[in-house]
């Protein structure tokens, strides 16, 4: 079955993941798309990226929405009309969504090789000593999604993943973490909860209780 689970990770907030199997044809006889979506959708060169579009759209409605609930702001965030927070990422084989009563940003990547060689570009690589090669593509993986789940969740335009957000040291075990985001002057605080699915790495950042203090 495509939808591969519903999980709670807090009492407000829901992860729903879905393995794609389906062609692309299956896909786009299973939903209904405004026309910019089917717009978007045409535009899309990569038959991947295309299919991770529409298993969104079947993800909504295995949860009582449709793409017609769904619209996205200025800076490309997705938002839903009710209100409800959504965060949503695709890669590879998998899609997800995360719903929310707080604001949230959500990222899902596939581990892969190469991350350990571009995390001198967005991470600080003392993290990453002393583990064997397995954990630290885990860990540098873990890291990359932390800083997207971040700006996803602030939708600011101007931050960098190397210059203004930091993860405070932590274990993969935990299964969480904490970040600070130093930006435009202010100090803000995260909570981050990671998990593992596959081979893929699954990450949501969350604010902290402490935010907005000044640098």
């Amino acid at each position: 079955m495509p939808l591969l689970k519903i999980k709670a990770l807090k009492e407000d907030t829901q992860l729903m993941v879905w393995r794609i199997t389906e062609s692309y044809e299956e896909l786009f006889n299973s939903v209904k798309l405004k026309e910019a979506s089917l717009i978007r959708l045409k535009s899309m060169k990569s038959e991947s990226h295309q299919k991770g579009f529409m298993s969104v759209r079947r993800l909504l409605m295995e949860i009582g929405y449709t793409d017609f609930d769904l619209y996205y702001d200025a800076f490309g965030k997705p938002h839903l009309k009710d209100g409800t927070h959504i965060s949503i990422s695709h890669s590879n084989d998998f899609s997800i969504i995360v719903l929310s009563e707080e604001n949230i940003g959500a990222d899902l990547e596939i581990v892969k090789e190469k991350i350990v060689k571009l995390a001198p570009r967005f991470m600080d690589v003392t993290h990453l000593e002393k583990l064997n090669v397995t954990d630290r593509l885990k860990k540098a993986t873990v890291v990359w999604g932390i800083k997207e789940s971040v700006f996803k969740l602030k939708n600011e335009m101007g931050i960098s993943f190397k210059d203004h957000i930091f993860e405070n040291e932590f274990v993969l075990e935990d299964y969480k973490c904490t970040v600070e985001l130093r930006f435009n002057h202010k100090v803000e605080y995260f909570d981050i909860l990671f998990d593992f699915i596959e081979d893929y790495v699954f990450v949501c950042a969350f604010k902290g209780k402490s935010n907005g203090m000044n640098q």
